[in-house]
């Protein structure tokens, strides 16, 4: 009898196993078919998500809900016209005028390292740096290529940026309105063990995440910003941007972006790039340091370990927005988790406690 028990066990762990993973392939397959749409809707409701604390606001103040909604989406789409017409420009132009000066920063480092081995040369150092530089010079030279084919589909690709975010307001709109209605109808069907801690979770570990990611980058563009115009970096707005938009990228985003910032900068100038990298690691350090844990704080806990293989998965899975939504769908898995956990000893102390 317990051997039967024990080979009915078995099989079933055994065929589990392989119709888990069918599910997943084909629910990727199915990810993959509707990612365009998907990432639509996702970038919706995570805008619709920081949008709701202003709304929120606003009927504190013994304004509606509609009302309270049409205001802040007005006040949204005046920034983002005033930052269209302002801000995007200086970008664009910056950009185009990096594309070309590339290739002349590339000639200038070459002389850099030039130098570097003739006084290696003079000093009896076995320095070689020819092969380096010419791998270097021929991986950027074919970025700068693909860059510039890319900009032929420019005006097509600006088309279609534009009536995305078309959709993604009036998807942020309708969802700041009817919002509630739709998640408390998907979740309805969910039992209340799971959908309780699981609204929880969610709510607080998208919430928080974006809203403290967001107001981080802007810490880094705003600080990074006027110390790069002091040091005479060029392209200032562009690279503190740039590293400003990587914050969004959890746990390893800064980190990226100072690293391509300075190696761009490396190529015209490397006394430049030392003080762009010190300058940019002194500000992430506090921004890591002091601000982080404040906006933060420790409501997603997830190990480091865990948060590099959520970044990847998510990366793999869904290019950029995977890359933005995995530590929170971690970290929203992981309270759940603990939260059912919690309860069900909870119940068990209880049921204990009833019994004796």
């Amino acid at each position: 009898m317990y051997r039967s028990a024990l080979v009915q066990r078995l099989l079933i762990y055994g065929l589990s196993g392989p119709i888990i993973a069918l599910n997943l392939f084909l629910l990727y397959l199915v990810f993959r078919l509707f990612l365009h749409p998907i990432t639509i809707v996702s970038i919706a409701a995570i805008l619709a998500f920081l949008l709701n604390y202003p709304v929120k606001f606003f009927e504190r103040i013994a304004l509606t809900r509609p009302r309270a909604v049409i205001i802040v989406l007005l006040v949204t789409l005046t920034l983002l016209v005033i930052l269209g017409v302002t801000l995007v420009p200086i970008v664009i132009d910056q950009t185009v005028q990096l594309l070309k000066k590339i290739p002349d920063w590339l000639t200038t480092s070459q002389t850099n390292l030039e130098q570097i081995e003739a006084l290696a040369k003079k000093r009896r150092l076995p320095l070689d740096l020819r092969i380096i530089s010419n791998q270097i010079n021929a991986n950027i030279q074919s970025l700068v290529q693909q860059l510039a084919s890319a900009a032929v589909g420019l005006a097509g690709t600006l088309l279609s940026g534009l009536l995305d975010v078309i959709l993604v307001v009036v998807l942020a709109f309708y969802m700041l309105l009817y919002g509630d209605r739709v998640w408390s109808g998907l979740f309805n069907f969910l039992p209340p063990l799971i959908r309780f801690p699981l609204v929880t979770s969610l709510q607080l570990n998208f919430h928080y995440f974006f809203l403290s990611q967001l107001l981080l980058a802007l810490f880094m563009v705003i600080t990074l910003t006027p110390v790069f115009l002091v040091l005479k970096v060029p392209f200032a707005l562009l690279f503190a941007i740039l590293i400003g938009i990587s914050q969004l990228i959890p746990f390893i985003g800064a980190t990226l972006g100072i690293g391509v910032v300075t190696f761009l900068v490396l190529l015209q100038n490397w006394w430049l790039a030392a003080q762009v990298a010190v300058v940019a690691i002194v500000i992430q350090q506090i921004k890591d340091n002091l601000l982080g844990p404040k906006l933060l704080g420790d409501f997603i806990g997830v190990n480091p370990i865990w948060i590099f293989v959520a970044i990847l998965m998510g990366f793999e899975i869904a290019g950029l927005l995977g890359t933005l939504v995995a530590v929170p769908i971690a970290g929203t898995i992981k309270g759940t988790f603990d939260a059912i956990k919690k309860s069900n000893i909870r119940n068990s102390t209880t049921d204990s406690g009833g019994f004796e």
